[in-house]
């Protein structure tokens, strides 16, 4: 995979990431309920979910591609669609989208458990991947350019939230976050546009 279209995959996996939702306030809860261990089986968890659904959707898509071109040009276009729909929404959130994270007792099982649950639980989660991924995989990709697609959307999610919930168990960056989470959401939304258009121009490899 060149390293370009890996910085362009890369981007949109940190911004998905960093928008303000259910999965960051679900880390923050955890690990103002329950501190630093709590917060990170959060995260961790919710990785490996994010992993299991990018896995799913590569090898889904790469199958689709060999069988159904049609199919996966309609799917494409979907996809590219369902970015733009995402890249408005998060324009127009604005300040409605601050993180309401209210503290709560917890435990590191509990902890893992919400987190795997908030990933595989929540369809639009999917819906993104297959969007997102469908621009980058190819029918005659490696086994290698694979994995690193499921590489990156795991370490990248997982390693935004361990760091929000190291940073958070001994710092005030709750109200940094909250204060700012509507320009996380405006920058999301010019992103998501932006590959949108991308797509609609042509394909990125």
């Amino acid at each position: 995979m060149p390293f370009s279209l890996w910085m362009s995959l890369a981007a949109v996996c940190a911004m998905g990431a960093m928008s303000p939702g259910p999965s960051l306030a679900l880390v923050l809860r955890h690990t103002l309920g329950g501190g630093r261990l709590p917060g990170i089986m959060a995260a961790l968890s919710h990785a490996l979910g994010v992993g299991l659904y990018a896995l799913l959707t590569v090898w889904g898509l790469g199958a689709l591609i060999e069988r159904y071109p049609a199919l996966f040009q309609g799917l494409t276009w979907g996809g590219a669609a369902y970015l733009a729909w995402l890249g408005i929404k998060a324009l127009r959130a604005g300040r409605a989208g601050a993180l309401q994270a209210d503290a709560m007792t917890t435990t590191g099982g509990q902890a893992a458990r919400d987190g795997m649950l908030v990933a595989l639980g929540n369809p639009k989660l999917i819906l993104f991947f297959v969007a997102l991924l469908s621009q980058f995989v190819t029918p005659d990709m490696s086994l290698a350019a694979r994995a690193i697609i499921v590489l990156t959307a795991m370490i990248i999610d997982g390693g935004w939230y361990v760091l929000v919930a190291v940073s958070l168990s001994h710092s005030r960056v709750l109200p940094w976050l909250q204060a700012r989470a509507h320009w996380i959401n405006r920058a999301t939304g010019v992103l998501l546009l932006a590959l949108a258009l991308r797509v609609v121009a042509g394909p990125l490899h």
